[in-house]
């Protein structure tokens, strides 16, 4: 972190390895005055995982630009020209103090304006000065600007990665927008490093955020409305190539380019979530409150959406595309990670009810393999946090060949959710573990929902579809009778602690379920987990099967029953010893002498719903049993913003 120093040009920067409190006692030792009071205070802090470089002192955020600190900055997301930028610096005196790529945007921002200063006699002003840094640069970015030479300022950027600006005042404010600033096109040449003449620009004169009555206001600068809801409700979203100044107590917003068809002012929301939504409260992890909140969190993606008694779905959301969608030729889905298993979990649903050809695709590969897209598909975007950046970039991709974009998150105002057509909120609540439990559950519903909205015109689906309504009626007290089990399950779980692999076998609807539960484990135990169908343990997996290697089978009583009955005997004729997930009222005589969790039935189309809780348990205790904390895995972020 970094705050004003005592002076007004000093900064006291600390930094420190491990968690927040590690920093915290640091910064109680080394700070010289906590107790001072300024007018106007600035600050940074940013607790980045390493994406350039081993987690260490020199690679933590923030980055300066010099041993003065002149300049200093935290970013979020990825430079992808920083090796660029850092051998043209490197040829100027630059002396790279880490690994990062940040570091290359700090170094920038000192040699612009000493070149300013040098050249033109005159300092450019800070927001100049970071727009003509972030025009040479390439990537997805969240950027904030701390500077000696502009004392109680900050400049914050954005392009490609999430970013938000709380609002926490006493009193209400006169309006509840803030205006962007048009300025001039500038006559800059396109590289700021050779110099351009001094731009001329024209600030419009945008109403006062604040009014005339003075007051004292705090602003918060965020990638999440999670970070921000315990000081404050009020908040705005900044826009790809929006650039914040934030000084005198005021803020504006201005623009990195000219983009007449966005809107000309950033409206002040207010948070819907609470407080209790991001307190752990009695549970020991968020993982395990957020798995232990499935009920609920089923219900409230329901609410509203689902009249049990007419076996209706009305998604508010969808209505203006409605009949678009109906008309389209074939459904894309694209995600990324557990956001591409919900999509997989409903692919043969949604083929079986809408009765058009279907297609899974990871956002990842999207743009490699260049699918051709047409104008009467429909392309379904899947994420969780709204910002995934790979599922982003799928998104240009079919927006710009005039595909139907819909989208499908769990963040209101996330970029996903404002550059689709048309879309269906989850409505999970926040999440906070980085392994994502109830979002998945809730996206699974979600999707289930709009197949069966696009089918209610469908006479032939009548039964199936009331079918499904019924389970989804019963889904919360199934989900209850899981995780009442939960001592039964860790205990399992303690089990399996010291095991180095782990094969999770799944058919039909029951595919996906292994490979979300594979994931799971790999993410928060670190434990090589592998999901296979088990119609393909034949055709080359069954040869690491012995009485060594620990196996999941999941067998539900479906129309898959008796292909998982011969995996089950292919599986225990070569020593294996599955642990089974199975329905709770099978009485068959080829469970007798099996481990088993048993979970309620439900209909088919759902009942990965119901299993994915057993796994979700299972691989948060084999992290805790390990001595793992499981709300943040090594290596991993929440909000995946690099491609």
């Amino acid at each position: 972190l970094c705050v004003d120093g005592d002076g007004p040009t000093d900064v006291f920067v600390c930094k420190e390895v491990g968690n927040v409190s590690k920093l915290k006692a640091k910064v109680e030792k080394e700070a010289k005055n906590l107790e001072k009071t300024f007018v106007s205070h600035v600050g940074m802090a940013h607790t980045r995982w390493a994406t350039h470089g081993v987690p260490a002192e020199r690679n933590s955020h923030p980055h300066r630009s010099d041993p003065n600190n002149e300049f200093l900055v935290v970013h979020n997301g990825i430079i992808t020209n920083s090796k660029d930028l850092r051998t043209v610096l490197e040829k100027f005196g630059y002396v790279f103090e880490s690994d990062t790529d940040t570091e290359a945007v700090a170094k920038l921002a000192k040699y612009i304006y000493d070149e300013k200063k040098k050249t033109l006699g005159s300092a450019i002003t800070f927001t100049g000065l970071v727009k003509a840094v972030c025009k040479e640069l390439e990537g997805a970015f969240a950027l904030i600007f701390k500077s000696t030479h502009f004392p109680n300022e900050l400049v914050a950027a954005r392009r490609g990665s999430p970013l938000l600006i709380g609002v926490r005042t006493k009193k209400n404010l006169k309006v509840d927008f803030v205006d962007v600033d048009i300025d001039e096109p500038d006559q800059t040449a396109e590289d700021a490093l050779m110099l351009p003449d001094q731009p001329r620009f024209r600030r419009t004169q945008s109403r006062s955020f604040l009014g005339d009555d003075v007051q004292p206001i705090e602003y918060i600068l965020a990638s999440d409305a999670s970070a921000i809801i315990e000081h404050t409700k009020k908040v705005l979203y900044l826009e790809d190539d929006d650039v914040a100044h934030i000084a005198d107590g005021d803020l504006h917003i201005h623009r990195l380019r000219r983009d007449d068809s966005l809107s000309s002012m950033r409206p002040v929301m207010t948070l819907e979530q609470e407080l209790a939504q991001i307190k752990m409260g009695s549970y020991s992890h968020f993982m395990q409150k957020e798995i232990f909140e499935q009920p609920e969190s089923v219900i409230n993606t329901m609410r509203g959406r689902v009249n049990f008694d007419d076996f209706r779905i009305v998604l508010g959301g969808l209505r203006s595309q409605l009949a678009n969608i109906r008309r389209s030729r074939r459904i894309i889905f694209s995600a990324c990670g557990t956001s591409y298993h919900s999509c997989v979990a409903t692919k043969s649903l949604f083929a079986e009810l809408t009765e058009l050809p279907i297609s899974v695709e990871l956002s990842s590969s999207f743009l490699d393999e260049e699918l051709p897209i047409f104008r009467d598909d429909v392309c379904i975007f899947v994420s969780q946090s709204g910002e995934t950046k790979d599922t982003l970039l799928a998104l240009q991709y079919c927006k710009e060949r005039g595909a139907l974009c819909v989208g499908v998150t769990n963040t209101v105002g996330s970029t996903i959710s404002r550059e689709t057509h048309c879309g269906v909120h989850i409505n999970a609540g926040p999440e906070l573990s980085v392994a994502s439990t109830k979002a998945y559950t809730s996206q699974f519903i979600a999707l289930t929902m709009i197949a069966l909205q696009l089918s209610d015109d469908n006479y032939q689906k009548v039964a199936r579809r009331r079918e499904i309504i019924n389970g989804l009626y019963n889904l919360s007290a199934d989900i209850k009778k899981v995780l009442a089990q939960d001592k039964t399950i860790k205990e399992l779980a303690y089990s399996y602690k010291d095991i180095a692999h782990l094969i999770i076998l799944g058919r039909g609807y029951h595919g996906a379920t292994a490979l979300e539960g594979a994931l799971k484990v790999k993410e928060v135990s670190y434990i090589h987990a592998e999901g296979i169908l088990s119609g393909e343990l034949k055709h080359g997996p069954l040869a690491l099967i012995d009485e060594k290697m620990p196996l999941i089978l999941i067998m539900n009583k479906d129309k898959h029953y008796s292909d998982c009955e011969n995996a089950y005997a292919q599986v225990t004729a070569r020593s294996g010893r599955p642990l089974v997930i199975c329905d709770e009222g099978d009485t068959s005589k080829t469970l007798e002498k099996a481990t088993t969790i048993r979970v309620p039935a439900t209909v088919d189309a759902l009942q990965g719903i119901v299993n994915i809780i057993a796994l979700q348990l299972i691989s948060y205790y084999l992290a805790v049993s390990r001595g793992y904390n499981p709300d943040t895995p090594r290596n991993l972020a929440k909000s995946v913003t690099t491609a």
